[in-house]
């Protein structure tokens, strides 16, 4: 088999030939050059063992190194002189940011104290208020309204826990009654304020008594009694049969509405029962 049998390949092999021949010759003639020995770069430094020395003669094995005690001091005096004059530094700088940071950090926590207390004592303030307030809704919705009374006599008269002369300006000292608005008989048994009665269905009559039966009574805005007790002070006959007549008339009586009025008014109704000969 031959190798260069085309005229392509015996131009590539002479090419390539040639183009070997002209690098080798340019190696050859042009190639790196090295100096034997070569040339020394940098400081030359002398041989020695110590950093210090002195004298003129160069000595081939170690010397002992001798110690100038003036040097040495004042090297160390030098060194602790500055050394000392950092820390004072460092210390004057690291004590004045404390102090400064203290004094703010005392002043924050004061404002916040502060703060707090008046915080605490507003809520306080609002909640004694907003308990009163509370309570004497609750009283004026019980008595249907107080009126505040001041006098200069000790003592008082009542069937309520709260101090204080029941009953009413132009009323009677001797009445028995804590209700209503005073008067005797007729439109006086009906007594709620100045609310007056839309329905008044008599009690029935079923057993061999007679006297005044008072009812006290609970009415809503809307003018339904919505509580009935029979048989309170003033009475003159707690029978039985009596009592519960008045309290079924009582509880089927109505009354005026009234928006502006407690949620429960306090009233009596007064039922007289008589024997007919």
């Amino acid at each position: 088999m031959k190798v260069l049998d085309t005229i392509h390949k015996r131009k590539s092999a002479t090419i390539t030939t040639i183009l070997m021949l002209l690098l080798l010759l340019c190696i050859f003639f042009f190639g790196l050059k090295y100096m034997d020995p070569p040339i020394e770069s940098g400081i030359a430094v002398n041989f020695g063992t110590s950093a210090i020395g002195s004298g003129n003669i160069q000595p081939t094995e170690p010397v002992k190194t001798e110690v100038n005690p003036k040097v040495v001091e004042e090297v160390v005096e030098e060194v602790e002189e500055d050394t000392s004059a950092d820390e004072t530094l460092a210390e004057d700088v690291v004590t004045q940011e404390s102090e400064e940071s203290i004094k703010i950090k005392k002043e924050q926590a004061a404002v916040i104290k502060a703060a707090e207390a008046a915080r605490k004592a507003k809520a306080e303030a609002d909640r004694k208020k907003k308990e009163q307030e509370e309570k004497k809704r609750k009283l004026d919705e019980l008595m249907g309204g107080l009126n505040n009374s001041d006098g200069n006599t000790s003592g008082g008269e009542g069937d309520d826990a709260v101090g204080g002369d029941k009953g009413s300006e132009d009323g009677d000292p001797n009445a028995g009654g804590y209700y209503g608005n005073g008067g005797s008989g007729g439109n006086g048994d009906y007594q709620l304020g100045s609310r007056k009665p839309l329905n008044k269905p008599k009690p029935k009559y079923e057993c061999n008594e007679e006297g005044l039966v008072i009812v006290a009574i609970e009415v809503d805005r809307s003018g339904k009694v919505i509580k009935a007790t029979a048989g309170v002070k003033g009475s003159t006959n707690t029978a039985q049969c009596l009592l519960s007549q008045a309290k079924i008339a009582a509880l089927k009586t109505t009354w005026q509405a009234d928006s502006k009025a407690g949620s429960k008014q306090i009233g009596i109704i007064k039922y007289r029962f008589l024997l007919s000969n």
